[in-house]
Parts: C-alpha cells; structure tokens; sequence
C-alpha cells in the first residue's frame, strides 16, 4: 500500500497515476486541495468525464457498479468520484468497493473520500486490500501547535516571507491568533497577503493594518484546550465565538458532551476496560486522546458528576431560569462551566477544585 502525505501528493502524481485513490481525513481545506491535485492530473490523462456519487443511507450499490461498468460511446475515460461520509460503507459497500478495485482498468479511475477514521476501520479488509490496489491518502488536522509553521510554509510557496528575529515571530503570532481554529480563515489570510503584497520580506506593521480579526473559533476545539490546561487559549476561544454570534446553546452542549465522554471513559476505566479500546468507542483521538489519558487520574466518579450537575445549571441559566451558584447571563455561565472543567483537570490545587466544584 502506498500511504501518502499531502506533501508527498504532487510528486507522486508527477510519477503517473495509480488508483484507485482513497482520501480520508476530516481537514476541508486539504482534502479538497488534493482532490483537485487528483482532477488535475487525471483531466491531463484523458480522463475528461467526472462523475460524483455520494454514499448515504439507501445508496443504491448495484446502480454504481453498473454505472462503473458502462463505457463511453467516445472512448472517453471517467473519473468516479464517490464520497462516503459515514467512513463505514456496510456489507454491500465493501463488496462494491473491492469489486471496483479488482476490475480496474485504464478507462475508469476510482477516487473514494472518507472522513477521518479509527484505527479499527484502517484495518477492515476493504479498506486495506483497497489502499493496497492504489494509492491511500492520510489528511491530519493541523493542531494550534502547526499553525505557525503551516502558514511560514504557505507564505513561502508565494515568494513571501517574514521578518528575521522578534518581529517576525510577533507577525507570525498575531496571524495564528487572528485564525486559529479555522485552516480555511488562515488560507484566506495568506492568500489575501499574496494578493496584497510583493514578493520579498514582509513589513511587520504593515501586515497588522492588514489582517482583520478572522478568528473562527470552532466550539469542538474547547474541550481540547480545557484538558491542556490553557486557561488563556479557552478564554480566547469563548470570547471569540460570543463576538462571532455563536450560541450559548452549542458551546454548552459541546461542554456536556466532553463531560460526558468524561464520565464514559472514568466508568470504563473503573470496570477493567483497556484506555485504548474506550478511546475508540468514543471516538476520541489524536491530541485529545493524549491530553485525556493524561487527566483522566484526576477525574474521579464524584468529580464528574459534581461539573455535569453545573452543567445542568448552566443549561438553566441559559434558558433564563436563574439557577444559584452561577452567572446568570448565558455566556457568563458557559465560562463558568467550562473555567470549572479546567480547574478540576489541572494537577495544582485539585483538591480545592473538587470542593469548589461539587459544593458550588
């Protein structure tokens, strides 16, 4: 099986192609960059017919196989293009899937696009003898950790480059702030600089007049911040998406479900189950996965159920029933809850935090 980076993407296109292709990763921006890669290069073989199909619940399997199987009265070769959002095809999927791939041909490329998926489901037979036909292509996340370096590698693919020293790193700083959480916002913000600005060295000055306040702060990002203990990136975070509009509702339900993915993981732990199989189950992985097995020693039963209980709470205080013991004013209320979530992961003063929290 070939198993490719996005990097690594353009060079192997440049060798020739091998399908067919399977896509899978949940970054937009990326998987619609190396689909277009995969277009590009299929369109300069001849392969001048696209057909989309995306796999839902009822897909008709058997429409597809025989839609695979027709050929074009002109000879033209067809790029077919299917998306399974599910990530899990089912028992007649696999088979169409792997049927597809054994009955490849020079007129008919498969390109398959998947969401990001677990260990298990890389390993499902259709999945590997699939990838081991082609070509698979692992799209990660950039982490808040990436940003940086990410956008310093965009910039440069337009010639543009930042200041030596304290200056650029302020530059730098100032662009992940300004669209952390959103890669398709820190797309934008190099595009606009490319569009903006000469090739050469980038004036430090100049680039803060420059870049508006794009933050798109993504609710499914706090939970992450609150097990890594970063009080000012959660506080950006929830400021961030009150100035955007975002419903209290929606980062409230975002902060029920992390505690009670906790309380999932703390009774799974508690009856003998392996951390890696839990993690799995709940469909948490990649830095979340590590930040949690690091916390979860300092989540106890009664903890848990103390912060969902102030969950509850804070559920009232958003639907205007002024509940004791917290803000009443929604999102004053979901930075209550959520300060509460990270003072009960933090290791220094735990003890406090439990009472604090359970006795509130």
């Amino acid at each position: 099986m070939a198993l490719l980076r996005p990097e690594q993407l353009a060079a192997a296109l440049r060798a020739g192609l091998r399908g067919p292709y399977v896509v899978f990763g949940d970054e937009l921006l990326l998987v619609n960059e190396a689909l277009d890669q995969i277009r590009s290069a299929a369109a300069a073989a001849g392969y001048s017919t696209r057909e989309p199909h995306q796999a839902e619940r009822g897909f008709d399997w058997s429409a597809l196989l025989g839609s695979s199987r027709e050929l074009s009265l002109f000879g033209e070769r067809k790029l077919l293009e299917l998306r399974v959002p599910s990530g899990k095809p089912g028992r007649d999927g696999a088979a169409a899937l792997l049927e597809l791939a054994s009955a490849a041909s020079d007129d008919l490329l498969l390109v398959l696009v998947l969401p990001r998926l677990d260990a298990a489901t890389q390993k499902a037979d259709w999945f590997v003898r699939l990838s081991a036909a082609g070509t698979a292509l692992r799209i990660d996340s950039v982490e808040p950790a990436q940003l940086g370096g990410w956008m310093r590698e965009r910039l440069a693919r337009h010639g543009l480059r930042l200041p030596a020293g304290d200056a650029g790193q302020a530059c730098l700083d100032l662009l992940v702030a300004r669209t952390e959480g959103n890669l398709l916002a820190a797309h934008q913000e190099v595009e606009k600089l490319a569009l903006l600005c000469e090739p050469g060295e980038l004036d430090a000055a100049r680039v803060e007049q420059m870049v508006q306040d794009a933050a798109r702060y993504s609710v499914f990002r706090l939970g992450e911040a609150i097990l890594a203990g970063d009080v000012a990136r959660l506080l950006r975070m929830l400021d961030g998406l009150e100035g955007e509009g975002v419903s209290p509702v929606l980062a409230h339900w975002t902060l029920a479900e992390e505690l009670r993915a906790w309380m999932r993981m703390r009774q799974g732990l508690d009856a003998g189950d392996a951390f890696a199989a839990l993690a799995r189950a709940n469909r948490i992985w990649g830095p979340r996965e590590r930040l949690l097995q690091r916390a979860l020693p300092r989540l106890g039963g009664a903890l848990i159920e103390g912060l969902l209980l102030r969950a509850l709470n804070c559920d009232r205080a958003i639907k205007g029933l002024r509940p004791p013991g917290v803000p009443h004013a929604p999102w004053a209320s979901v930075r209550h809850l959520a300060l509460a979530m990270a003072q009960a992961v933090a290791p220094a003063g735990n003890a406090q935090g439990a009472r604090l929290v359970l006795l509130a």
